[in-house]
C-alpha cells in the first residue's frame, strides 16, 4: 500500500475510533467561540488594522502544521476525557470577570484562549494534550498582546540612538523622543518603537524552536535570542537612519523610506537568527525520529462519548458564568434615559444654535451644545453612562467625544498631551487632545462617582469596583473643543487659546455640577 493510502487509512481509523471525542471537541470550540464572540471580533479587528499583528492570520495554519508534524507523538493515543479539569476554569472565569470590569480586552482574550486549552485537556486528557502542547500553546499568538510595551520600546530605542550617535561622533540634542541634528529633526514615534518587529520575531522564534530543537533549554535560548536581537536591531536601524540623514545632509530625505528600510533590516535580522540557530539544530538525522507512542486500546462506545461530552459541557458552563454575570450587571446599570440637565457656564458665555437635524437631548446619547465665551465658540459634548459601567465603555466614550468636533479625524491623528494647566482648581483634570491635520484641540475629563478621574490603572480599578455595586453618581465624560477652523494656527496663538479654554473651564467649575447632572441616572 502506498504512503498516501496509509495516511488516509490511519486518518479513517482515527476518526472511526475517536469520532465521538472529535465531535465533542468541535462543538465545545464552537460554543466557546460564540460565548467569547466579542473577544474574537476585537482580535480580528486588531489583526486587520494594526501592522504589528497582521501575522496573526497565519497562527492557526501554523499550529495545524505543527500538530501534523508531531503526528508520531499523538498517533495511536486514545482520548481519556478528564471532566474534573473543568474545575480549573473557576479561577479562569474570575480572571475574565476582573479583566472585563477593568476594561482590559487583552486579558479577556488571553482567558478565552486558555479556556480553549482547558477544553482540549478536559476532552482529550493529559497524554494527548501533552503530545499536542506545542501547537496548542502557539495559539496564544492569536491574542494581539504587547501594545503596552510601546513606551518602553521607545525609551530603549532612544537610549540606543543616543549611544550610537555618540560612538559615531554625530552631534545631537535629544529631548524625549525628539532627536535634533544639524541636518534636521527626527522623532521616534510609536510606529518606530519596533513592536511589530518584536512580536513577529517572537512568533517566528517559537516556530523555529519547535521545529528545530527538542531540548527545552535550546528552545528557551533561541526564543530569548528572538526577543533580544530585534530590540537591539531596531535601535541600530534608528541609528542608521539618523546617520544617513547626517551623511545626506537632510533628515527628511533619510526618513522618507524608513518603513521600507525597517522591513529590509528585519528580514536581515531573521536571516541572522536562522544562521545562528542552524548549527544547534536537532533534526531527524542527528537526533533520530521520535518514537511513536505505544498505541492505547481504542476507546469507543456511548460511555466514552458521554465522558467527552460531559467534560466539554462542564468547561463551557464554567466559562459562561462570568459573561452571564457581567451581562446582568450591565443590564441593571443601564441609564434611566432621563434628560440631562445643561451645564452652566459663566456670565460671559451664551448658547449658540447647533447646526444639526438631530435632537440635542436623546436618552442614552451624548448631549451636544455650542457656547460662545468672549468671542470664542466652544463645542461642548456631555455623556452620562450607566452606574454599573466598566472602564471599557467609559474610556471608549472619552475617545469618541474627543473626535466629535471633527468626525473626519482618524484615530492615529489624535495625540494626547499633558494635563491642561488650570488657573485654579484641580490641575490633573482635563486632558488636552490635539490633531495636526487640520489643527484642532479638545479637552476631555472623566468623573467617576462624582470624583475627577486621572486615568491609568487607578481609574480602571475605581470603575471596576463601582460597576459591581453601582455608583452613587454615574460616570460622566465631558469634552470641550474651541472652534479653530481649518486653518493651521501658530504655536503662540495655540497657547493663547489653551489659556482661554482653561479659564472658561475653571469659571464653569463643572466638577461642582456633576452630582446634579448624573444623579438622575443612578
Amino acid at each position: 500500500m502506498s504512503a498516501p493510502a496509509l495516511v488516509r487509512a490511519d486518518l479513517a481509523a482515527a476518526w472511526h475510533s475517536q469520532r465521538g471525542v472529535t465531535i465533542a471537541l468541535g462543538l465545545g470550540v464552537v460554543a466557546l467561540g460564540l460565548l467569547f464572540n466579542v473577544e474574537v471580533a476585537a482580535a480580528i479587528h486588531t489583526w486587520i488594522d494594526s501592522t504589528a499583528y497582521n501575522h496573526c492570520f497565519l497562527v492557526i495554519p501554523i499550529a495545524a502544521y505543527l500538530a501534523w508534524d508531531r503526528r508520531n507523538l499523538w498517533r495511536g493515543l486514545a482520548a481519556v476525557p478528564l471532566p474534573v479539569a473543568a474545575l480549573a476554569g473557576i479561577p479562569l472565569t474570575l480572571a475574565w470577570l476582573l479583566a472585563e470590569r477593568l476594561g482590559i480586552m487583552e486579558g479577556r482574550q488571553l482567558v478565552a484562549i486558555t479556556f480553549v486549552e482547558l477544553l482540549v485537556l478536559a476532552v482529550l486528557g493529559w497524554r494527548l494534550w501533552w503530545a499536542l502542547c506545542g501547537p496548542l500553546l502557539y495559539l496564544y499568538f492569536l491574542v494581539p498582546f504587547g501594545a503596552f510595551l510601546t513606551p518602553k520600546l521607545q525609551d530603549v530605542t532612544t537610549i540606543l540612538v543616543q549611544h550610537g550617535l555618540d560612538l559615531l561622533h554625530i552631534p545631537a540634542y535629544i529631548d524625549g523622543y525628539t532627536i535634533e541634528i544639524p541636518e534636521g529633526t527626527f522623532y521616534i514615534a510609536e510606529a518606530c518603537a519596533g513592536l511589530r518587529f518584536l512580536i513577529a520575531s517572537i512568533a517566528f522564534g517559537c516556530l523555529y524552536a519547535l521545529l528545530m530543537y527538542r531540548s527545552p533549554w535550546r528552545r528557551v535560548a533561541f526564543i530569548a535570542a528572538s526577543i533580544v536581537v530585534p530590540i537591539i536591531a531596531n535601535g541600530m536601524r534608528a541609528v542608521g537612519i539618523v546617520a544617513l540623514g547626517h551623511v545626506l545632509g537632510s533628515a527628511q530625505a533619510a526618513a522618507t523610506d524608513h518603513v521600507l528600510y525597517g522591513w529590509i533590516f528585519f528580514s536581515l535580522v531573521i536571516l541572522l537568527l536562522i544562521a545562528l540557530g542552524l548549527p544547534f539544530r536537532e533534526d531527524i538525522e542527528r537526533a533520530g525520529a521520535p518514537a511513536a507512542a505505544p498505541p492505547d486500546p481504542p476507546a469507543t462506545g456511548n460511555g466514552h462519548w458521554r465522558a467527552a461530552a460531559l467534560a466539554g459541557g462542564l468547561v463551557v458552563v464554567v466559562a459562561a458564568i462570568s459573561p452571564a454575570l457581567a451581562m446582568q450587571l450591565d443590564r441593571v446599570g443601564q441609564a434611566a434615559g432621563a434628560s440631562v440637565p445643561p451645564l452652566a457656564f459663566g456670565p460671559d458665555c451664551a448658547d449658540v444654535p447647533v447646526d444639526t437635524a438631530a435632537p440635542l437631548e436623546v436618552p442614552g446619547s451624548p448631549v451636544m451644545r455650542r457656547v460662545a465665551c468672549n468671542g470664542l465658540v466652544f463645542d461642548v459634548t456631555l455623556d452620562v453612562l450607566g452606574s454599573h459601567s466598566t472602564a471599557a465603555p467609559v474610556l471608549a466614550a472619552a475617545r469618541r467625544l474627543a473626535a466629535l468636533p471633527n468626525p473626519t479625524h482618524d484615530a492615529e491623528m489624535i495625540t494626547e498631551t499633558d494635563w491642561l494647566p488650570m488657573p485654579s482648581g484641580p490641575q490633573r483634570l482635563w486632558r488636552l487632545m490635539r490633531t495636526a491635520r487640520p489643527g484642532s484641540m479638545v479637552a476631555v475629563a472623566i468623573w467617576v462617582d462624582g470624583q475627577p478621574a486621572m486615568g491609568g490603572l487607578a481609574t480602571r480599578e475605581r470603575l471596576a469596583w463601582t460597576s459591581l455595586g453601582g455608583a452613587r453618581i454615574a460616570p460622566v465624560v465631558v469634552a470641550v473643543a474651541p472652534e479653530l477652523g481649518q486653518i493651521r494656527i501658530t504655536p503662540a496663538a495655540e497657547k493663547a487659546i489653551e489659556g482661554r479654554l482653561a479659564r472658561v473651564l475653571a469659571q464653569a467649575d463643572i466638577s461642582s455640577q456633576i452630582a446634579r447632572i448624573a444623579a438622575p441616572h443612578e
